[in-house]
């Protein structure tokens, strides 16, 4: 999941290849089509846990297509892309608390065989996503952060498939609301996380 994207530099690489690029736009497209599909598919099944994953979906087309637009540029555009991508990130994570929070109010039981499906096809997506990504895995922060986003969005989805195996052995809506309140609070911690690392190097590049 996004909230565990940001990491330190651990590589030279910083993104300016062609073949990077091209493999950089192949995941936006898979995100923004994910985003989409699990959009659509949250409401249909009431599904907090869901929507939540579409709302990853949606932060990762974001960021990945801030990624490709600052690769090359000075650290000063890096880092004040960093920091958008940090305050959004808390954003997110806020907005996931408020639409579970209601879902434990006025909550029905999410259909299971919708999530359990859906659920399957984004981590497909997501491994497609890393598998393309894997040889660059190595680059600066920017560059590796993308993979690890990918490599980390796939573990969420494996929570969403297990939640909906939950709701139907338990057939309460728990297993749904408890996923969607995990994401929540990564998405929180890693903007904590993004915002810090971002301020750091705003003040590195005014010195």
């Amino acid at each position: 999941m996004s909230g565990q994207c940001h990491l330190h530099d651990h590589g030279n690489f910083d993104g300016a290849s062609a073949a990077y690029r091209r493999v950089l736009w192949l995941v936006i497209a898979l995100n923004a089509a994910m985003f989409a599909v699990e959009t659509s598919a949250g409401m249909l099944a009431g599904s907090a846990a869901l929507q939540a994953d579409a709302l990853d979906f949606l932060g990762d087309t974001a960021t990945y297509s801030i990624s490709l637009l600052v690769i090359g540029r000075p650290l000063k555009w890096r880092a004040r892309a960093a920091l958008f991508k940090g305050v959004s990130l808390g954003l997110f994570g806020a907005l996931v608390f408020a639409m579970t929070f209601y879902r434990v109010v006025v909550t029905g039981q999410p259909e299971a065989a919708t999530m359990g499906l859906v659920g399957a096809l984004a981590l497909a997506v997501n491994v497609v996503s890393a598998l393309v990504l894997f040889k660059f895995r190595d680059g600066d922060a920017n560059v590796r952060s993308v993979w690890l986003c990918s490599r980390n969005d796939a573990i969420g989805n494996v929570a969403v498939i297990v939640a909906a195996g939950a709701v139907a052995l338990t057939q309460t809506p728990w297993p749904d609301l408890i996923v969607a309140a995990g994401m929540a609070a990564l998405f929180i911690k890693g903007s904590a996380s993004i915002i810090r690392h971002a301020q750091a190097d705003l003040a590195r590049a005014a010195a």
